[in-house]
């Protein structure tokens, strides 16, 4: 979904509201209201019914109808296999996971329709109660992407290598709306260091598999006192670590180790983990400046940001830890 002007931003959110109310005639719903919730690679809507009831529904222009299939058809699998609440899908009245949206023979992408997961984001800040919840989370659903059978038409992204490698063009295409071109070299730099390894690390059941792939702190919302994961749009294959450092990213690094042995109560992490763990957190970072760089709605947030990123980015290449310990900027 492209959305580099805010001309763009309001024809999409302008066709993503009708879209909306097209898919909303799929499915057996006394709704009363639909509120706008989310625009960004989906457009997502919250719909109140008049059981109280309340659902998300996403309309998605770009994702191709089977990969969203089989997002379902993972939330399922680990809806039965381990005792957190998740987003589930919703079945339309013919029984489909999602919904094409036609206009006048236009096609404008295919919906799909969620439960929304109740729960809110901490309003003072993480206890360590909380973190160590996070760990527990993280290694729970790692635990239960092990022995899974999956459909033969089951497809979703790998994030590694490739991708990052997109992610790093598009990068290239924006990234002077918030770096100088003295900063996006020492954003290359990183890119191929993290290049270097990536494809050297093995894959194997401990350490590879099927991730959420984006459980930054902004999709983990907590229902009396217990995480909940929320958005799953972006699971695919991937290392467990890079998992791990989406989730880290975000907090302290005191309390990055505080997530860690939550994690490492349920799941080892074996090896020399930490620089790994690193690098994969400096990829995280860059993928998340690589998506937001177009978007006029994060231009300043972006450039709030760079003074403690390109710290991080500095400690990387020196070969200095940096993820347990304090930046100097």
């Amino acid at each position: 979904m492209s959305m580099e002007s805010d001309n763009e931003i309001k024809r999409v959110l302008s066709e993503s509201k009708l879209a909306a109310l097209i898919a909303l005639q799929n499915y057996d719903l006394d709704w009363e209201q639909i509120r706008f919730n989310q625009l960004s690679e989906t457009c997502t809507f919250v719909i109140e019914t008049s059981k109280k009831e309340s659902f998300l529904l996403r309309i998605h222009s770009k994702v191709n109808r089977e990969e969203i299939n089989s997002e379902l058809e993972w939330l399922d699998i680990l809806s039965e296999k381990i005792d957190i609440t998740i987003p589930k899908g919703i079945l339309d009245r013919t029984g489909s996971k999602t919904v094409s949206i036609q206009l006048e023979n236009k096609i404008l992408g295919c919906a799909s329709l969620m439960q929304w997961v109740e729960g809110e984001h901490p309003s003072n800040g993480l206890t360590d109660d909380q973190l160590r919840g996070e760990g527990i989370l993280l290694a729970k659903l790692h635990e239960a992407s092990n022995d899974v059978e999956l459909t033969p038409n089951f497809g979703r992204p790998v994030w590694g290598e490739q991708s990052f490698r997109l992610a790093m063009t598009r990068l290239s295409r924006h990234y002077n709306r918030f770096l100088s071109d003295a900063e996006f070299k020492l954003y290359q730099a990183a890119a191929e260091k993290i290049l270097s390894w990536i494809n050297k690390l093995e894959k194997n059941e401990d350490d590879y598999g099927l991730i959420h792939g984006d459980l930054h702190q902004g999709n983990i919302v907590f229902q009396n006192g217990e995480p909940r994961p929320i958005d799953f749009g972006r699971c695919g294959y991937g290392y467990l670590l890079y998992d791990i450092a989406h989730t880290i990213l975000g907090v302290y690094p005191v309390q990055r180790k505080v997530i860690i042995k939550g994690y490492e109560s349920i799941k080892e992490l074996k090896g020399d983990w930490l620089p790994t763990l690193e690098g994969f957190t400096v990829m995280v970072m860059i993928e998340n400046y690589c998506h937001h760089a177009p978007d006029p709605r994060e231009t300043a947030g972006l450039k709030e940001e760079q003074p403690y990123a390109q710290a991080i980015i500095r400690n990387y290449l020196s070969g200095k830890p940096f993820l347990f310990n304090t930046i100097e900027l």
